[in-house]
């Protein structure tokens, strides 16, 4: 009698998990933890001036980015507690995790910089998800969240690597500059991954 075959695993899939673990490890340590101090913002008695005063475009950026990722934390809350693939969950979890923790550097950085830096308003147009996207990730049926998601999803983080790239080259503060090429590497590795899942 022949003993029953185990089941034969998807390479693609296990390829698709495994990035998925390392963009989260990847991710998580720039989120940093919630007791230690955040590397990124500056002590005002011992700061060096040249890494906390923030150039015009320094200003626009961060102000564009917290808008951003703003609605990249809606975007988050909208889609995960619907979606079904556990690996689009990681992904997920992780997005937010570290997003929540460079919305708060950023608008410290903003806050720190004066009044007229947390003045500044952008059009903010042809970076952000329209209305009526995320109308249709509230109200798509649930077999079809995923799917939703990892499209909204996808063109958003697009959006903000293109920001993140075109900063690295205007940047002139040291933390912004490296901030946004973070920003790039990220958003970057996880439209790749969202576009794979998208196509398996």
């Amino acid at each position: 009698m022949r003993a029953a075959s185990a089941p034969r695993r998807d390479p693609a899939r296990g390829g698709v998990a495994r990035a998925l673990v390392l963009v989260a490890l990847a991710l998580l340590p720039a989120a940093g933890c919630a007791d230690a101090p955040t590397p990124q913002v500056a002590r005002p008695a011992t700061a060096n001036p040249t890494d906390t005063a923030l150039g015009t475009l320094d200003v626009l950026y961060l102000t564009m980015m917290v808008a951003h990722t703003e609605q990249t934390m809606e975007i988050v809350r909208l889609g995960r507690d619907r979606v079904t693939d556990p690996e689009l969950r990681t992904l997920v979890a992780a997005i937010e995790v570290t997003e929540a923790d460079e919305l708060t550097t950023m608008r410290g950085w903003l806050r720190d910089a004066g009044p007229a830096a947390t003045a500044q308003r952008h059009d903010h147009t042809g970076h952000l998800a329209a209305p009526a996207d995320l109308a249709r990730l509230r109200s798509a049926p649930a077999g079809q969240a995923d799917a939703v998601l990892r499209r909204l999803l996808g063109g958003h983080q697009q959006a903000a690597a293109d920001l993140a790239r075109a900063h690295v080259a205007t940047a002139t503060n040291p933390r912004v500059r490296e901030l946004a090429r973070r920003v790039e590497q990220s958003r970057t590795a996880e439209v790749r991954l969202l576009t794979a899942a998208a196509g398996r």
